[in-house]
């Protein structure tokens, strides 16, 4: 846990000492954004006729509503993340099988290549074997061992 921190800063035209763990230059930012919610009610001409508790408050409830719909979008962002994680995992999973099962087809494959020239020499074998026959040729024993 990083130090405490204590910061000076100006709200509203007033000094006050922030303190927490965060940076200064955090605690700084968080007055800004106070300044610049106050100074957007500022702009509205009815507002500077409100008592300073119904201007404070509207500032609370704003600064809430903006909370809020940042809660908001963070919630949706981490549900997006939770699904492209999911979908993720699941593109994955499906990659390992469709790699397992390429690797099958493939011995397969070399399997059948093998069958199939073991077959063609075995073809070639009987063929050389008929025509000799049919010639009236007599069979050696080397195709006769095939």
């Amino acid at each position: 846990m990083s130090a405490k921190t204590n910061a000076d800063v100006l709200i509203g035209g007033k000094v006050y000492t922030l303190s927490g763990y965060e940076s200064e230059a955090y605690l700084q930012k968080v007055a800004a954004y106070i300044n610049n919610k106050a100074g957007e009610f500022d702009d509205l001409p009815d507002y500077r006729r409100f008592p300073a508790d119904m201007k404070a408050t509207l500032l609370e409830l704003n600064i809430a509503d903006d909370y809020f719909k940042a809660k908001n979008q963070a919630e949706k962002l981490e549900e997006d993340l939770d699904a492209r994680n999911k979908e993720i995992y699941d593109l994955k999973h499906e990659l390992v099988s469709l790699q397992i099962k390429l690797e099958t087809l493939e011995a397969s494959m070399k399997e059948r290549e093998r069958e199939n020239k073991e077959l063609t020499l075995a073809k070639a074998k009987l063929t050389t074997a008929l025509e000799d026959a049919l010639a009236g040729r007599p069979e050696s024993k080397t195709k006769n061992q095939a």
